[in-house]
């Protein structure tokens, strides 16, 4: 690959789109992988997410790297080292942010995991070997970076630095569209649309600000629920906004060392509907009672109501990473809610405690119901239907 003090010369808008689309292509196709791993792995799992046909389990996973490895050869490898240099020399373009040291540590990952890929693939091991498919496990962190993070890549080689904004307002029109949209918003009427940030790393919103009964389309600069934000732009239609303002940059993730390609193996789980079915079919109190402990059960193996208070925390960990006013607010309301759900979790595990406690059965009155009734016998006749009884009608 060029070296940083030697940039690469620019590339045609057509070679772009052609890196472009062979990286794209790639990550389809690693999706599709993915889900038809995760397809075939559930075969292998029993009702609760344990695995139990682990030499079937292994099979599946060299299927998806032999598959990953086909789909990068085919797709990825003629460019990769091209699509890098292209996003490289523009990122060295773009104006300072935030996210671009990010992006730049992504750029060198993505190089480290060529340069192991292309190593790897120079010198193959016999085609169905044990070698073969060592090598094949051993690639596929490299090519879910790339399914993961090429996406960055992409955006930087097809970054159009002339998508600036080209029809900016004077200092006097921005002033008054900002009052008339602080205003529309205050009644209500200043309806947003979309949001992104530009490659400066600053927020862009869209949104339909409405009077007497007529809308304009006009863009943000600023979170709109925050002081100091100002109208940038009024167009006719989004199509029209969308051609003049700043392109959107990727948007950024919750955590960093995530990945849709490397999930963890499932913990066992016990769904809402099968407890409650459980307790439907049980006849002791501590059948019931363990229904509830189940529900409320904690560690690698939680519960659902556990389960249900690590999603309020993990998305109020969202709402407030996007770094918004409401985000912050909604992010305040799920914590709340999620102190609740844990002091209610407390108080259903010790009445399960005490339901199981009892150490009682259900009387022997409640019967079950047949579910296949006596029929009665070809040569009898049928009893005579129960007289009917009128009730007068009332008269007005």
């Amino acid at each position: 690959m060029t070296p940083d003090n030697d940039p690469a010369p620019a590339v045609s808008p057509s070679a772009v789109l052609d890196l472009t689309d062979r990286a794209r292509t790639f990550r389809l196709r690693m999706a599709v992988i993915a889900r038809e791993t995760e397809a075939a792995l559930d075969t292998t799992r029993d009702r609760y997410g344990r695995t139990v046909h682990a030499d079937a389990a292994a099979d599946v996973r060299a299927r998806r790297d032999k598959a990953a490895v086909e789909a990068y050869t085919t797709h990825l490898a003629p460019c990769a080292d091209a699509l890098l240099d292209t996003a490289r020399r523009t990122l060295g373009e773009l104006p300072p942010a935030r996210h671009l040291a990010g992006w730049r540590t992504v750029l060198d990952g993505l190089a480290a995991s060529t340069t192991e890929i292309r190593r790897v693939l120079d010198r193959p091991a016999a085609p169905g070997s044990a070698g073969e498919r060592a090598q094949h496990t051993a690639l596929w962190p490299h090519l879910t970076a790339w399914a993961d993070h090429g996406f960055i890549a992409s955006h930087l080689a097809d970054l159009d630095q002339r998508r600036d904004h080209h029809a900016p307002l004077t200092e006097e029109e921005q002033r008054l569209w900002t009052e008339k949209a602080q205003a529309a918003h205050r009644r209500g009427e200043l309806e947003l649309t979309e949001s992104w940030y530009a490659a400066d790393g600053l927020p862009i919103t869209l949104a339909y600000l409405v009077e007497d009964d007529d809308s304009t389309v006009v863009a943000l600069r600023g979170d709109p629920d925050a002081p100091g934000w100002q109208v940038i732009g009024h167009y006719a239609h989004e199509y029209e906004a969308g051609q003049v303002l700043p392109a959107p940059v990727p948007p950024g993730v919750l955590r960093p060392n995530v990945s849709e390609f490397h999930r963890p193996e499932p913990a066992p789980e016990v769904s809402l509907q099968n407890l409650v079915r459980d307790v439907v079919e049980a006849q002791q109190a501590g059948d019931a009672s363990n229904a509830l402990l189940t529900a409320t059960q904690r560690g690698h193996d939680a519960g659902p109501m556990v389960r249900l208070q690590e999603l309020l925390e993990t998305v109020a960990q969202f709402a407030h990473a996007l770094e918004t006013v409401q985000g912050r607010q909604v992010a305040a309301r799920l914590s709340a809610l999620g102190r609740q759900l844990e002091f209610l979790t407390r108080e259903v595990e010790e009445a399960a405690e005490d339901l199981g406690a009892t150490v009682a059965v259900l009387p022997p009155h409640r019967t079950p119901a047949p579910r296949v009734r006596p029929r009665p016998a070809v040569d009898t006749t049928p009893p005579a239907p129960p007289p009917r009884t009128s009730t007068p009608a009332r008269h007005r």
